[in-house]
């Protein structure tokens, strides 16, 4: 009788799959902060702030209408994919019908769901780094290869059409844009997107463009959708977005795709084999969310910006740390390489890694390394955390390394 072959327990395609190093950050922060300990944290990009009340009354009435006790079409409510398309013609200058969109349980869905749906194996996939570290496993989940295109401080963590085309073959099918960026919080000038979005639509090369810091900029920086400034690009251009950010709904779990309607008929297919409908009640509150004003995130926006020049402050005048100033987002995104390899604490950490390690253990602070990004050498620290923390947090690495 023939040996039995030993299949392994994992599949290879989830077994690839790393863990969220944000949400493990912050997750072995709160575990400390459990056990007694006072950590501060500026892992996770979450904001401080709660959801508005007005949405979370919205809420609490579609909680009592039974319409929302009910399944209802896997692309999402019809007025909040209504709300959504005039939303985004009112913030973006870009027109798109309610049949563009699909309601995704939060952006993480709407990159996965959109990757799977364009993507095949043996397809290219340009990824400049610094990059969200879920980019590139959704990507390699859809079969697809990542070509990471490297920037630096020095050019504002911002890729030009001379690098992109440097690393295109014949292989490439898609582009991953983000302006603002997480983790640099770089903005990339009207100009600069425009010359980005022409080259991909000369190339035939599609665009993922994530768009879920649309409305935290600050100073001279201006927010810029790509479909919008380059109209010809619409046709190969896949928007994800969602209310977590503008609205501080994090947990509620709601985002979308918008692009040509075959892409979304096909990734509402998979949806609904995936996880059906998003939740009723977070489909309602998202609906007042983006029909309603932006005064809250207007207020929330000036808070960042304060803490934004005070992080970049602190952190400038630690020591062998330079931080370049974020524009957008909330992350500040300062390099390390005048720190490693020498003496921090007890040791004498070599990579960011090590040196996130050792401030966790002996400062109580924790920040994401930039390997996480594909930018070793650098941290992310989330400034969407209290004034308080955040100074007190800096004031501990810097006596910690020196400052």
């Amino acid at each position: 009788m023939p040996a039995l072959q030993v299949m392994a327990r994992i599949s290879q395609r989830i077994a690839s799959v790393s863990e969220s190093a944000t949400l493990a950050i912050d997750s072995k922060a709160k575990a400390l902060v459990a056990a007694g300990e006072d950590v501060i944290g500026f892992g996770a990009g979450e904001p401080d702030f709660p959801t508005p009340e007005r949405i979370v009354e919205a809420a609490v009435e579609a909680c009592r209408d039974p319409r929302n006790h009910k399944y209802t079409p896997a692309a999402g409510l019809p007025e909040l994919r209504e709300a959504i398309a005039a939303k985004t013609l009112r913030d973006s200058g870009y027109q798109v019908a309610a049949s563009q969109v699909l309601v995704t349980n939060g952006g993480k869905q709407a990159v996965q769901e959109a990757c799977a749906t364009i993507l095949d194996p043996g397809d290219e996939v340009l990824l400049p780094a610094p990059y969200w570290t879920t980019y590139p496993e959704c990507v390699r989940l859809a079969g697809a290869e990542v070509v990471e295109v490297p920037t630096t401080g020095e050019s504002g963590f911002k890729v030009t059409v001379e690098q992109l085309e440097a690393a295109t073959t014949g292989a490439t099918k898609l582009l991953v844009f983000v302006s603002p960026s997480n983790p640099t919080g770089a903005v990339y000038r009207p100009e600069e997107a425009r010359e980005i979005g022409r080259w991909a639509a000369e190339r035939g090369i599609w665009v993922l463009t994530d768009e879920i810091y649309e409305h935290l900029v600050y100073g001279d920086a201006v927010f810029s959708s790509l479909p919008a400034l380059v109209p010809e690009l619409a046709e190969r251009c896949v928007v994800v977005n969602g209310v977590a950010k503008t609205y501080a709904m994090t947990g509620w779990r709601v985002g979308w795709i918008i692009g040509p309607p075959d892409v979304v008929k096909a990734a509402s297919n998979l949806q609904s084999h995936a996880t059906s409908n998003v939740c009723n009640v977070a489909q309602r509150a998202a609906l007042a969310a983006v029909a309603g004003p932006l005064d809250a995130v207007g207020e929330m926006r000036a808070v960042y910006d304060r803490r934004r020049r005070k992080i970049v402050s602190m952190l400038g005048e630690i020591p062998g740390v330079v931080c370049p100033e974020p524009e957008g987002a909330f992350y500040a995104f300062p390099s390390f390489e005048g720190v490693l390899g020498h003496p921090v604490g007890p040791a004498e950490p070599a990579t960011t890694l090590e040196l996130a390690a050792v401030v966790l253990e002996e400062a109580r602070v924790a920040f994401v390394p930039g390997e996480a990004f594909g930018a070793p050498g650098y941290g992310r620290f989330s400034y969407a955390l209290g004034d308080d923390a955040m100074v007190e947090g800096m004031t501990r690495l810097a006596k910690l390394l020196g400052g």
